[in-house]
């Protein structure tokens, strides 16, 4: 091979480590998030992409072999021919052969390095990390075919490195972490506050990331604090209790002061004259949902919704019923107060 073929080498193999580099990098820095909608829209370059994401330790393997494959050809195919061509220039100048061929040495060591690592590498990483999204779906479909051209080499040496993993007690994993923990959204959150570049005047944002946070027990009411009526309750005595409360909800007890349910002010609305003086039937009365005090309150709120009820019944550990949660609470987690239609006190 001429030495003017080797100096041609060497710009194919530093955009060859280029790519392997700029490929390894947008793998694990695009979010799923914007890649799916172009899936979903029949984009085979981003159905390639998550395919990638979703085998990154391979995708990784296989960038790793190309970066190596691609740094040992420059240093036995390109840096000699750049070496031998710089051996003449150098000869005029009257130095021995042995300082010329020390002086090129350097030279080619020097420029080759910095080619390698400017052009084949940081320009290719930072390109990657700037635009990942748009990197990924133009480097990860030739790199996939890479990987399936040399599938058993990557299998065994992804192989073996999991399996030194494992030594360690540490559980490799596939699939490229492309989400955001609570903690780092929040971070981004308060950040973007404190810049000026998030409007959150009403708190439903941090409201939001906070409720992640609580369970049943931190905002359900205790059993003390409740305004309850016994099981034998009328209309008559449910309507003179909206009068002086002014809640449209009440929590229905039996004889030990346990709840069993709770009755809505329209559930009596339709009581006729007759029927004011006499107990309310045990169909109007809705049972609530049960729930632990360290429910999560998502996971409070989706049950609720999912049965249609308004009040959850929250048990301590030893299965005592201690405090009762209203779904009105839950939802001021969120946006903030609501006011009950009827209200006019506190329920505490």
């Amino acid at each position: 091979m001429s030495d003017w073929a080797g100096l041609a080498w060497l710009v194919v193999l530093l955009l060859g480590n280029a790519f392997f580099v700029g490929a390894e990098f947008a793998v694990i820095s695009a979010r799923r998030s914007q890649i799916e909608p172009r899936a979903e829209k029949g984009s085979s370059a981003a159905k390639t992409a998550l395919y990638a994401m979703e085998h990154a330790t391979a995708m990784l393997a296989t960038s790793q072999l190309g970066i190596t494959i691609c740094s040992l050809l420059i240093l036995n195919v390109s840096e000699p021919a750049l070496h031998h061509l710089l051996m003449a220039p150098l000869g005029i100048t009257g130095l021995g052969e042995a300082a010329v061929d020390t002086i090129a040495f350097v030279i080619t060591l020097v420029f080759v390095s910095y080619l390698h690592v400017v052009f084949g590498e940081m320009v290719a990483k930072n390109l990657a990390f700037s635009v990942p999204d748009r990197a990924v779906l133009i480097l990860a479909p030739p790199l996939v075919w890479v990987s399936k051209v040399f599938h058993p080499v990557i299998w065994m040496l992804n192989g073996i490195a999991n399996a030194v993993l494992r030594l360690f007690r540490v559980e490799p994993k596939n699939e490229a972490n492309s989400t955001f923990t609570l903690e780092e959204v929040a971070t981004i959150v308060s950040q973007s506050r404190l810049e000026g570049v998030l409007d959150d005047s009403s708190g439903t944002v941090v409201a939001a990331l906070e409720f992640t946070d609580k369970h049943a027990s931190d905002i359900a009411v205790p059993l003390t604090d409740l305004v309850t009526l016994p099981q034998n309750a009328t209309p008559a005595e449910i309507e003179r209790a909206v009068a002086q409360h002014g809640y449209s909800r009440y929590v229905i007890i039996d004889e030990a002061h346990e709840p069993i349910g709770y009755v809505h002010l329209k559930d009596i609305l339709r009581a006729s004259d007759e029927q004011a003086d006499n107990p309310i039937p045990a169909k109007r009365i809705h049972h609530m949902v049960p729930m632990n005090e360290t429910t999560d309150l998502e996971d409070a709120l989706a049950q609720m919704r999912r049965q249609g009820r308004h009040l959850g019944r929250v048990r301590s550990r030893t299965g005592e019923t201690v405090s009762v949660l209203f779904l009105e609470d839950i939802l001021e987690e969120l946006v903030g107060e609501v006011h009950d239609a009827t209200e006019r006190g506190h329920r505490r």
